[in-house]
């Protein structure tokens, strides 16, 4: 939606407590207790009590916004700046529109966001035809030796300036015939991994996890990729260098050059040690670029559905 229709939905503090009490209502209330998913509501405190144990619920509580003292009209505006554009929002630039004293509670709650992102993708698995790839992301490394000072930075594929990503994209044949500038196929979803290394155990282990058994994987010839084939339908290998990348691997080098650009143009630097919650939230919103007005809401949903627990590495 855009900024004067969600200004008219969301006035004020109730009108958001009440829409995020709406969804809570369709995804239902868990109790933390027994497990009983009957609940009364109890209006006066704004609580949900168990018919079974009378065990009492938060509106907040086994959601994303548990143990935060934001308003509820702040998280809605979090995430209708996030959902409005194609572009990343920073949480400093979130901090001025909204007006809050504080950086750090700003960035939690845009971190939270990030992973709620990442935890809904991870649902998913990709199929189809799928390119497989690695890229090498720029970021801030803050490891420091055992005397307390930064490592000595290495040059080239090791180098600790360097973040490595496993992206990959699922593809299918487009039904008409490709213009001559075009690609010979057409782009569906994205993922992307974060890792430490490029072993073939690693390597492997990721394709397991975001790949459908059923897909054919296309890779270049890289010795980590050898196996593959024992977790996939088809594995298929290519020389692809300089050039040829282009042609063998179209829409992962698309999507790299995408995020490369996305995070040099509002982040600048980001951190190793959260590079994954920055590369879910690109992937999430390339995902869903059809969803338009409904994005706020799949987002909204999400935030509701994902206990907090699954947050607990944030800090």
């Amino acid at each position: 939606m855009n900024l004067i229709k969600f200004m008219e939905e969301f006035p004020d503090e109730i009108s958001c407590k009440l829409k995020f009490k709406e969804i809570r209502d369709q995804e239902g209330v868990v109790c933390r207790n027994c497990g009983s998913k009957d609940h009364y509501w109890l209006s006066t405190i704004w609580q949900y009590q168990c018919k079974q144990c009378k065990t009492r619920t938060t509106l907040r509580s086994g959601t994303v916004m548990q143990s935060s003292k934001l308003s509820f009209k702040y998280w809605l505006i979090a995430m209708h700046l996030v959902t409005s554009t194609k572009k990343p929002f920073s949480a400093l630039e979130l901090q001025r529109q909204i007006g809050h004293k504080f950086y750090e509670p700003i960035w939690y709650m845009m971190q939270k966001l990030r992973k709620t992102m990442g935890i809904r993708d991870s649902q998913y698995k990709l199929d189809k035809v799928v390119e497989l790839d690695e890229g090498f992301f720029e970021s801030v490394n803050t490891d420091k030796n055992h005397e307390g000072r930064s490592q000595k930075r290495k040059r080239g594929r090791g180098s600790q300036k360097q973040t490595k990503v496993v992206v990959m994209a699922s593809t299918v044949q487009p039904e008409k015939k490709p213009g001559k500038h075009k690609k010979s196929t057409k782009f569906r979803y994205v993922k992307m991994v974060v890792v430490d290394n490029l072993k073939s155990s690693t390597m492997n282990q990721i394709v397991k996890e975001a790949i459908d058994e059923s897909s054919i994987v296309i890779t270049d010839n890289y010795p980590s990729y050898n196996g593959v084939l024992d977790h996939v339908k088809c594995h298929e290998s290519h020389n692809a260098s300089g050039v040829i990348a282009n042609k063998v691997l179209p829409w992962v080098h698309t999507m790299i050059s995408n995020a490369k650009r996305n995070f040099l143009g509002i982040h600048h630097m980001i951190s190793k040690k959260y590079f994954q919650d920055y590369v879910d939230e690109f992937c999430y919103k390339v995902n869903r670029r059809y969803f338009g007005h409904q994005l706020f809401d799949r987002l909204l949903v999400a935030c509701v559905k994902y206990n907090y627990k699954a947050f607990v590495n944030v800090s």
